[in-house]
C-alpha cells in the first residue's frame, strides 16, 4: 500500500469508525433497495394510457382502438397529457388487472430468494450477499425502460429477475448484524433497514418532478445509476467480520468481540437445527406477524400513487409528494423507537420480551385502527394523506419490535429466520396487487377501496395479536447446535478473534 492510500485511510479511520461506515452505507443501502423496487409504482401512473378503459378494448387520440394486450410502437405521445407531462415518450394501453400484474410479478422473483439468501449469508457472509443483489438489481433497473419498449413479457421477466435479486438482500443483512452489532445496539441497527422507507419518501417526488421534464424511462435510468455507485462503495468499504477488516482499530475490534461474546459463533453453524427451530412459538410469531405486517405494507407501498392518482384526483407532482409524506413519519418512527428500545433494556426497565411485544403491539395496532378510519373519512384527500401518514409512522415501530427478534432468540439464525419471515410476506405481496386488481377491476370507485382498508385493518391487527401470544426475546437453546463433522478453521472462519486483554 502506497502512504497516499494508508494516509486516506488513516483520515477515514479518524472520521468515522468502521461500523459508522457499516450503518452509513447500509441507511444508504435499503434507501436504494425501496428506490430500486418503487420506481415502478410511481412511473407506472404515466407509463399507462390514462384513457384505457377496459381489458378489452383502449380508446386512443383520434380513431385508433388498440388491443389489451398491444405494447410498443403504438403509444407514443408527444402532447400535453392529463397529468401534465410535456414529453415525447412511449404510453402503454394496459388495463388495471395487467398493470396490477406488472406490478405484482416482482414478488415471483423475490419468493425465490429470501430463504436461500438468508442461509447462504450465514454460510459466505453478508456481505457479499447483500452487495451481489444490490448491484444486479442496479443493473436491471437501468434495462427496465428498454425491456418495456420491446414487450410487456420482457418487461415482466426483468421484473421477476429483479425481484430474485432483491429478495435475498433483507435477510443477509441480519448475519452482518450479528458479527458487527453489539446486542444491545441491534433495534438502532434495524432501523437501517427502515431507510427503506426513507428511501421511498425521497424517490417518489423526485420520481414525479422528473417524469413531469423528462419523461418515465428517466426515473430508471437515475435510480440504476445511484444503485451502481453505491456497489462500489459496499464492496471498497465494508468487510464481512471485523477480524478481516484492514483498518478496524483493535480497540473497535475488542469492543465488537467483547460485547458479542458467544451468542454468535465465530465459526458459522454448517447446518441448520431445522427440527427445533420449526417446532419453536417464537420463530413462528416471527414469521406469522411479520407475514401479515407486510402484507399491509406492500399494499400501501404499490397502491398509494395508484389510489391517490384515480380517487384523489392528484397530478403526477402531487402523486410523488403525497405519496412521500407516509414514508417519512415511519423512517422518523423507526429510528426513535430503536433508540427508545435499547435505552430500556440497556437501563433494566424492561425485558426484550416486554420490549418486542410491547413495540410490535403498537406498530400494528395503531395502523390497523386508522384503516378502519380510512374507510369513512378515505374520501377526502386531507384526511387520506393524514391517516396514511400516520399509519405508516405508527409502523416504522417494527424495528424496535419483531423485525430483529431474530437476533434476540437465535443470531447464528437470524439470516434464515427473517428469509422464512420474507417469504410468507412476499405471498403477501403479490396477494396484495392481485387483490386489489380484482377489486377494482370493474368498479374503480372508493367503495371498491373501502374493501381493501377493511382488509388491511384485519391483517395489522392479526399480526399484533398473534406475536403477543407466541413472541420472545429469550436466546434459543438450539442456537449454537453441536457440528456433525469436524471442519478445519480454515474454512469456518474468516479472521483469529483478538484474545481478551490482549
Amino acid at each position: 500500500m502506497s502512504n497516499t492510500e494508508k494516509g486516506g485511510l488513516h483520515r477515514v479511520r479518524n472520521f468515522l469508525s468502521c461500523r459508522q461506515v457499516l450503518n452509513l452505507l447500509t441507511i444508504l443501502g435499503f434507501m436504494l433497495n425501496y428506490a430500486l423496487r418503487v420506481n415502478l409504482t410511481i412511473a407506472i401512473v404515466d407509463m399507462v394510457r390514462p384513457n384505457v378503459t377496459s381489458a378489452g378494448n383502449a380508446t386512443v387520440s383520434g380513431n385508433d382502438t388498440l388491443s389489451g394486450n398491444s405494447t410498443a410502437g403504438n403509444g407514443s405521445m408527444s402532447s400535453a397529457t392529463p397529468d401534465g407531462v410535456d414529453v415525447y415518450e412511449e404510453r402503454f394501453p394496459w388495463d388495471s388487472y395487467q398493470t396490477n400484474f406488472v406490478l405484482g410479478c416482482f414478488f415471483w422473483g423475490y419468493i425465490l430468494t429470501e430463504l436461500p439468501g438468508g442461509r447462504l449469508a450465514e454460510l459466505i457472509g453478508g456481505r457479499r450477499v447483500f452487495g451481489h443483489s444490490m448491484l444486479w438489481a442496479s443493473l436491471l433497473t437501468l434495462i427496465t425502460p428498454l425491456a418495456a419498449h420491446i414487450n410487456y413479457v420482457v418487461l415482466i421477466v426483468v421484473r421477476v429477475v429483479l425481484g430474485f435479486m432483491l429478495g435475498a438482500s433483507w435477510p443477509a443483512i441480519h448475519p452482518v448484524a450479528a458479527v458487527w452489532i453489539p446486542p444491545m445496539e441491534r433495534s438502532k441497527f434495524m432501523s437501517n433497514m427502515m431507510a427503506s422507507s426513507l428511501g421511498a419518501a425521497i424517490t417518489m417526488p423526485i420520481c414525479g418532478y422528473l417524469i413531469s421534464v423528462a419523461g418515465w424511462a428517466s426515473v430508471f435510468y437515475l435510480t440504476g445509476a445511484v444503485g451502481l455507485l453505491w456497489s462500489l462503495a459496499w464492496f471498497t468499504f465494508v468487510y464481512e467480520t471485523p477480524a478481516t477488516h484492514p483498518r478496524i482499530s483493535a480497540e473497535e475490534r475488542r469492543e465488537i468481540e467483547e460485547a458479542i461474546g458467544t451468542t454468535t459463533s465465530k465459526k458459522r453453524p454448517s447446518h441448520v437445527p431445522w427440527g427445533q427451530l420449526l417446532c419453536s412459538p417464537a420463530v413462528w410469531a416471527i414469521i406469522i406477524c411479520h407475514g401479515l405486517a407486510v402484507f399491509g405494507f406492500f399494499t400501501v407501498v404499490n397502491q398509494l400513487p395508484t389510489f391517490m392518482s384515480k380517487i384523489l384526483h392528484f397530478d403526477i407532482k402531487q402523486n410523488g409528494l403525497f405519496s412521500s409524506l407516509p414514508y417519512l413519519g415511519k423512517y422518523v418512527m423507526a429510528v426513535a423507537s430503536s433508540y427508545l428500545a435499547d435505552y430500556l433494556r440497556k437501563k433494566g426497565t424492561l425485558s426484550t420480551t416486554a420490549t418486542r411485544k410491547l413495540f410490535t403491539t403498537f406498530a400494528l395496532v395503531i395502523p390497523g385502527l386508522l384503516m378502519i378510519v380510512q374507510v369513512f373519512l378515505g374520501y377526502d384527500a386531507t384526511w387520506s394523506v393524514t391517516i396514511f401518514s400516520l399509519a405508516l409512522f405508527a409502523h416504522g415501530a417494527v424495528t424496535a419490535g419483531y423485525l430483529g427478534n431474530g437476533l434476540d432468540i437465535a443470531p447464528n439464525f437470524g439470516g434464515t429466520i427473517f428469509g422464512m419471515a420474507n417469504t410468507l410476506s412476499s405471498f403477501g405481496g403479490f396477494l396484495s396487487t392481485w387483490m386489489v386488481g380484482a377489486l377494482t377491476f370493474k368498479d374503480d370507485s372508493f367503495h371498491s377501496w373501502q374493501i381493501v382498508f377493511w382488509i388491511l385493518a384485519a391483517t395489522y391487527i392479526s399480526g399484533a395479536v398473534v406475536f403477543a401470544i407466541l413472541g420472545s426475546g429469550e436466546l434459543q437453546p438450539w442456537n449454537n447446535p453441536p457440528e456433525r463433522v469436524k471442519i478445519s478453521d480454515v474454512t469456518q472462519e474468516e479472521g483469529v478473534p483478538l484474545k481478551n486483554g490482549k
